[in-house]
């Protein structure tokens, strides 16, 4: 497989995601947008891999989560529902462009979503447990309660909550504890693919590092591939090996973080530096 950049080359049996120039554009009420959010983008999710996605807000970035994702029905409201209008996404080798729902279900069922306001969309009227288990009596009603339980638990555990905020309600929590179940209900169905959707949103400065973390932890012990995305560049730099800047809907940079930002050209890039190299000397002052 031919690649740019400084990428090495790698077999198709290690990619778990192959974005191949790829376009996306939104279609409401059966009328597809004449603005591509995303244009001509190309990269892999390498199996076992956590790839960052970061670019400012309008960048297109989520844009093509969702389309990874497989979770066009996730749209949000008003924003139409992302289409894939040009070139190709293949997760575990299957197509999404033009997919009909027995494949798109054989990928869902593959892959774990965390949007970003997953925290925000929990039911405010079930339990920490319920909301987690959700996903798994929605594919199969007659699922054994107590292995469901049993499989609950595990995660809470996972993500570094208390087992006692399983019989609370998400109100009684922290902003961080709800973002971690979001984490958990979105990974309870095992997938070999989470798509992370600012995953540290609304979270305090405080805890975001228990977040990111957890995340971290989960990938090791787990071994899914991930696609972590922000606007924040220390959230990505945090997690993942990789890393992938967009900007306005077309892909700017993609590799290893202190590579790729070691003499930038792009003048977005230019801009990531001095920002990082900005936090860097404000975080050693605060410690001198």
């Amino acid at each position: 497989m031919a690649t740019g950049g400084g990428e090495v080359a790698v077999s198709i049996r290690d990619v778990a995601v192959a974005v191949r120039d790829v376009s996306v554009h939104y279609r409401s009420n059966g009328v597809p947008s004449e603005y591509v959010a995303v244009r001509g983008v190309t990269f892999d999710i390498r199996v076992g891999e956590i790839l960052g996605l970061v670019g400012e807000s309008g960048s297109g970035k989520s844009t093509l989560g969702l389309a990874i994702a497989g979770r066009s029905a996730n749209a949000r409201p008003g924003s139409g529902i992302p289409e894939i209008c040009g070139g190709s996404i293949a997760v575990y080798g299957a197509g999404l462009r033009g997919a009909g729902r027995r494949t798109r279900d054989r990928v869902t069922l593959r892959v774990g979503h965390l949007a970003q306001d997953g925290a925000e969309k929990l039911n405010p009227t079930f339990t920490v447990a319920e909301n987690v288990a959700e996903p798994i009596f929605e594919r199969d009603k007659r699922f054994d309660q107590r292995i469901a339980a049993d499989a609950v638990a595990t995660l809470i555990d996972a993500v570094r909550l208390p087992l006692g905020v399983m019989n609370k309600l998400p109100y009684e929590l922290s902003s961080g504890q709800r973002q971690r179940v979001a984490i958990a209900r979105a990974l309870i169905l095992e997938p070999t693919l989470l798509v992370a959707d600012e995953p540290t949103r609304g979270v305090d400065a405080t805890v975001r590092g228990g977040v990111l973390a957890a995340i971290r932890d989960l990938q090791l012990e787990r071994a899914f591939s991930a696609l972590v995305i922000s606007s924040d560049l220390s959230v990505v730099s945090t997690v993942a090996h990789r890393v992938a800047v967009m900007q306005g809907g077309v892909l700017v940079g993609l590799g290893e973080l202190d590579e790729m930002l070691d003499g930038p050209h792009h003048p977005y890039l230019k801009g990531l530096v001095r920002a990082r190299r900005f936090a860097e000397e404000s975080s050693h002052a605060q410690r001198s």
